[in-house]
């Protein structure tokens, strides 16, 4: 967030369980978007862009691991 204060008291939600749960849907809808652009670089003929993407949604899957990993213990 860019200001200091809490503001769970607007989402009942704290910060910090607000960002994790921000960031691990920010990572799964990353790897269903790359989905498409995988299949738009295969389409096209062009194993080096869909070699990156499949690169970063292997990140992108890893890290939505990881926020759920975490979810579960702070939910």
């Amino acid at each position: 967030m860019t200001t200091t204060a809490e503001r769970g008291s607007v989402t009942g939600t704290k910060d910090a369980q607000y960002d994790l749960l921000w960031f691990t849907e920010v990572c799964l809808d990353n790897a269903l978007r790359l989905e498409t652009y995988i299949a738009d670089a295969e389409r096209d003929g062009d194993r080096e862009l869909g070699d990156l993407f499949r690169r970063a949604q292997a990140e992108s899957r890893k890290g939505a691991e990881q926020g759920k990993q975490l979810l579960r213990g702070r939910l």
